[in-house]
């Protein structure tokens, strides 16, 4: 949600920010909305004064026995209280428009992010690590991991397209993955492991920004609650509408719970395989500071997920999406993209978002400053750390080997109960 005091102050700059995002100017449309707005409440706050002050002279008009003064006065009041409805119907309905308005806008770009249109502008920052060199041509794993026990088959047959049924040896890969993820992120980055709904609110959704404009991407059940298609969504909304103290930031919490995705606006991508499913786990990180620290938070949680591609051995370079490019409510973004041999590609496996105060104020989520009048709005951020299906398919394509089966990496043996290979089940 955007500010409509910054609007007011720079439209001009509000413009350009959009612009960015390759959308029109919206300025003047939305400052004519706030100007006919105010002057319905300072209509309403005019009426309210006269409404109050007629009453007071009804009763000085009849103690001078001015009773058609009186009256006269009897029916202004009676006028001004039969209007007052309708003006405060109207002023409901056009703050209502212009919030619905503002809401729909996207975040404005931080001033370091490139300019561009479309994935072509992103910017590379980095690469870790070198991709294996194969004495054999390898495989994507929707070739070879169903014989290891990735089932697309049997999930299909009862629940359609976009979903796996994992079995055993993958099932615990799967699990050991997550596992893995949780306990580094709460170690050393010092995140708070939580066990999150998997259902919210509207409000919840519209906080974080999945609501109105991904109604589509989401699953919604009978009852009206939505499930959640991010942890970020849940963890998010753990501080809505409170006022923190500045002791109390940076708030850092983690969470390891299955995501539901329609993928509504995917249609035709990555159909085969594991990589863009209706459900899938993700290990989400989700940071509240005050934003004189928010920059330097985004590169720490960045980190974060690096860390887990490190420990694992798989090759992946750092990208800073450019302006068209970044998702709804982020202000800059950075994607880590693993190498994914079977494909020859990078394929994006964590996006990690600086959304500034755009969250917080959907939210109503501030601080109070030690030693200082007024609250403040925090500044959220979130971040894959990492999504474990992907990670999966990752460590299934870099570890394969000629005969089928697909090594263990060392970081994950522990998890596995010492099980150092999935080999081809019978």
């Amino acid at each position: 949600m955007h500010d409509i005091r910054l609007i007011r102050d720079n439209p001009e700059a509000f413009d350009a920010g959009l612009a960015r995002r390759g959308l029109a100017p919206v300025s003047a449309e939305i400052l004519a909305a706030d100007a006919a707005l105010r002057a319905l409440q300072t209509d309403i706050q005019a009426a309210l004064a006269r409404r109050n002050e007629a009453s007071k002279l009804i009763g000085q008009a009849m103690a001078k026995g001015d009773k058609d003064g009186a009256e006269a006065l009897k029916a202004e009041v009676a006028a001004l209280k039969a209007s007052l409805p309708q003006q405060e119907a109207a002023e409901r309905e056009q703050l209502a428009a212009l919030q619905d308005r503002l809401a729909a806008l996207p975040n404005i770009p931080a001033a370091d992010v490139p300019d561009g249109e479309d994935e072509s502008a992103n910017v590379e920052v980095s690469r870790w690590g070198t991709p294996r060199s194969f004495d054999f041509a390898p495989r994507e794993h929707a070739d070879f991991a169903p014989a290891l026990g990735l089932d697309f088959e049997t999930a299909a047959r009862m629940s359609g397209a976009r979903f796996a049924f994992l079995k055993g040896q993958m099932a615990r890969l799967e699990r050991a993955l997550g596992q893995f993820m949780l306990d580094m992120q709460t170690g050393e980055p010092g995140y708070v492991e939580c066990a999150t709904p998997l259902m919210v609110r509207d409000e919840a959704a519209f906080g974080t920004a999945q609501l109105p404009k991904f109604r589509e991407d989401l699953f919604q059940t009978t009852d009206g609650r939505w499930l959640i298609s991010t942890s970020e969504m849940s963890l998010t909304n753990a501080v809505r509408e409170e006022i923190l103290a500045e002791s109390q930031l940076p708030v850092r919490m983690t969470a390891l719970t299955p995501c539901f995705r329609s993928e509504a606006g995917a249609a035709g991508r990555d159909t085969r395989g594991y990589i863009r499913q209706h459900q899938f786990w993700k290990v989400e990180l989700v940071s509240i500071t005050s934003p004189e620290d928010s920059d330097a938070e985004l590169e720490r949680k960045t980190r974060a997920a690096e860390r887990i591609l490190e420990a694992l051995e798989l090759p992946y370079r750092k990208m800073l999406l450019c302006s068209g490019d970044m998702g709804f409510a982020a202000r800059k973004t950075y994607d880590l993209e693993v190498w994914l041999p079977g494909q020859d590609a990078y394929r994006e496996i964590s996006s990690c978002s600086n959304c500034g105060d755009f969250q917080a104020r959907r939210l109503n989520t501030r601080f109070r400053r030690d030693g200082a009048k007024g609250n403040a709005f925090v500044h959220t951020l979130n971040g894959s750390g990492l999504a474990v299906g992907r990670t999966l398919v990752a460590v299934l394509e870099n570890y394969q080997q000629a005969d089928g089966s697909v090594t263990v990496p060392d970081a994950l043996v522990p998890y596995m109960g010492g099980i150092t290979a999935l080999t081809p089940i019978a």
